[in-house]
């Protein structure tokens, strides 16, 4: 006998999967910004137990209806009130014994952004705070791996494609972009080779306006050449230090 399509439609929503135990699904967003002068990470203090108040990435659980981006941009959403920024997935993280509470899978996101464009849009609700790239307290649980991965993904990354330019303004100034790289790698760059190794690579444009308020002399703005930039994307690897050292 068949099934009309309702009793089949009944049929799959009452089925379980037998002798299997439910696991949480969450997301965590690893928010990196530059401000124009330094690298940091936003970080929130843990609302619950276990390890209430101490330093964690935005996290949530998956709603039923979403997908894990959708997921992603709710809880960057509810947490800090960014919203349309660069966001990847990075990595799922499922030690067993990861969350002392509950068997929970965690899937991990990076976000880039120019701090000073996204100043005002951040809240205040879960008290989120700037720190210092290479000054970022220990997190909870795998946390603190979870930023080292995001961090090694991001300079593997920096050598093929402009993700580093979501964290500068349209228009930027050499200096800034050196130092962007300098943190980014922990390294230092010679300037007057990353000078010259930017004007060879034909991907940025220069402006006629200068920055005038960090330069006695200013410094001339540049902004990325958008219709260069693919066909030109190896270029971006001579821009950083020891590229023989990238790990993905």
């Amino acid at each position: 006998m068949k099934l009309d399509e309702k009793t089949k439609d009944k049929t799959v929503k009452t089925y379980k999967y037998p002798k299997q135990a439910p696991t949480l699904v969450a997301v965590d967003c690893i928010i990196f910004g530059y401000d124009g002068d330094q690298l940091k990470i936003l970080l929130v203090k843990r609302a619950i137990e276990p390890q209430k108040d101490q330093w964690s990435l935005m996290g949530g659980f998956i709603e039923a209806a979403e997908n894990l981006y959708q997921a992603a941009e709710r809880i960057l959403l509810k947490n800090t009130g960014l919203k349309n920024v660069y966001l990847e997935q990075l990595k799922a993280y499922g030690t067993p014994d990861r969350d002392p509470i509950e068997r929970t899978i965690s899937v991990a996101y990076f976000a880039l952004i120019d701090i000073n464009k996204y100043k005002e849009q951040i809240n205040d609700a879960y008290h989120a705070e700037w720190f210092l790239i290479n000054e970022a307290p220990q997190l909870i649980f795998d946390h603190d791996k979870m930023v080292d991965k995001a961090k090694n993904r991001i300079r593997y990354k920096a050598a093929f494609h402009p993700i580093l330019f979501e964290l500068l303004p349209k228009k930027f100034t050499i200096p800034q972009l050196q130092n962007l790289y300098e943190q980014v790698y922990n390294a230092k760059i010679d300037n007057r080779n990353f000078i010259r190794k930017v004007n060879s690579s034909g991907l940025l444009i220069k402006l006629a306006e200068k920055d005038r308020f960090n330069s006695k002399r200013g410094a001339f703005y540049y902004k990325l050449d958008e219709k260069k930039y693919k066909a030109k994307f190896q270029s971006f690897i001579n821009f950083i230090p020891n590229p023989e050292n990238l790990i993905s």
